[in-house]
This record gives C-alpha cells, sequence and structure tokens, in this order.
C-alpha cells in the first residue's frame, strides 16, 4: 500500500524567504532548486542592459536617456522582487512560456482549467504556483506551511476568486522538466487529512494573498475526490 504522508512529502515546496517569493514560484513550479537569487539577478541585469542600449539609441546625450539612467531597475529591486520578464526569460530557458489567463486570445480557445498543467499568480510583489502533479492538483504557495491540495471541482473557483481579488494569472505551456513528485503522485491520488497553515499569517504580504488561500483551504476539501488506493 502506498504512504500518503510520503507521497505529498514528495512535493518540492520552497516557504518563504524574505521577499524571494520569484525564486519560491519558479523553483515550486520546476520541483527542484533550479533558480537562486544570483541567478535570477543576473537575468534582470540582462534585461536592464537591453533596454539601457534600446534607450541610447535614442541618442545619449537625450533628456529620455538621462532620465532612465537615473531610475531603479524596473526589473528587479533590494527586496528581492523580480519581474513578470524575469520570470518569461527565467522559463524560457526551460522552453516554457507564458499566456495571460484572461486574454482575450486565450478565452477564446475555451480549456477547461483542470487540462492545463501549471499556473503562476502575481499580486503586486508577491508570486505563486499552482501546478498539477500526477492527476491532482495543488496551490504551491510559499506563504504555506506546505502544498495545499485543491479538487478539480474547486480549481477554476480559486483561479476566478484569484482574479476577482485582482491576481494577474499566466497559464505555463510547455514541457515541464520531470520530477519525483509527478512520478509518483501518477500512482494514486492522495488525500490531504490537515490543511497547510499560512506562514505567520499576520505577515502575509497581502490581503489577497489572505483571503484567497484562507478561502480556499475552507471550501477545497469540502468537494474533494474519493480517494482511490492502488496496491
Amino acid at each position: 500500500m502506498f504512504d500518503r504522508k510520503l507521497n505529498m512529502d514528495s512535493i518540492f515546496h520552497e516557504k518563504q524567504e524574505g521577499s524571494l517569493c520569484a525564486q519560491h514560484c519558479l523553483n515550486n513550479l520546476l520541483q527542484g532548486e533550479y533558480f537562486t537569487p544570483v541567478d535570477l539577478s543576473s537575468i534582470a541585469h540582462q534585461l536592464d542592459e537591453e533596454e539601457r542600449m534600446r534607450m541610447a539609441e535614442g541618442g545619449m546625450a537625450s533628456e529620455e536617456y538621462r532620465t532612465f539612467l537615473q531610475q531603479p531597475s524596473g526589473n528587479m529591486d533590494d527586496s528581492g522582487f523580480f519581474s513578470i520578464q524575469v520570470i518569461s526569460n527565467a522559463l524560457r530557458v526551460w522552453g516554457l512560456e507564458l499566456i495571460l489567463f484572461n486574454s482575450r486570445e486565450y478565452q477564446s480557445l475555451m480549456i477547461n482549467p483542470i487540462n492545463e498543467k501549471a499556473f503562476i499568480c502575481n499580486y503586486k510583489e508577491h508570486w505563486f504556483t499552482i501546478r498539477k502533479l500526477g492527476q491532482q492538483w495543488f496551490n504551491l504557495n510559499s506563504l504555506l506551511t506546505g502544498p495545499e491540495l485543491i479538487s478539480d471541482t474547486y480549481l477554476a473557483l480559486f483561479l476566478a476568486q484569484l482574479q476577482q481579488e485582482g491576481y494577474s494569472i499566466f497559464v505555463i505551456r510547455g514541457n515541464l522538466p520531470e520530477c519525483e513528485a509527478e512520478q509518483i503522485l501518477g500512482f494514486m491520488r492522495v488525500q490531504q487529512q490537515q490543511r497547510p497553515r499560512l506562514i505567520g499569517e499576520e505577515d502575509a504580504q497581502t490581503s489577497a494573498g489572505r483571503s484567497a488561500a484562507l478561502a480556499q483551504t475552507e471550501m477545497a476539501f469540502g468537494v474533494e475526490d474519493e480517494v482511490v488506493d492502488d496496491d
């Protein structure tokens, strides 16, 4: 008989450190320690330099160029925040691309969210991942003490609630790297007996993050599908 706790423990989940949620978001998506702050800083600096070179084409003596040089980077800051451009470039290394979930082009496809592989969500300076592992969905928010099981029934409602809270949601397209959790959870559906808590709930970065996480945990387990055990 498979050990349900062992199956949950196979899921890679980086917890929040400082303001490095972009790093946690990427690593939780890819299910491994693929990116460090140094890696993401390098990408941000490269983007900054590309932007500087484009501005310089208009003349290095121009007022626009001098103003640009005086502005802080739009791709990173001292707190550890990284922009969507940094995340997009980091994922491109793995052949993955981002599609805005509520864009007219994507919505016209009328794809059921449960048929996707993963989403990343952003509100102000917080990023987190929602990913399918095996046949089940998990909220891998680094503000949680562990992975949180999301039922298929609740996934679309959760995404809709996040959008209402002000989150931008991006669909991940491409082949995600192989991971242990995908292999293990492919054999059975797991059940979560105790939902994870928010790390230092009073210190959660946004009211949206708190309300979305709390509402999801209150509802998700009431509609969870029947667990199937395989010998």
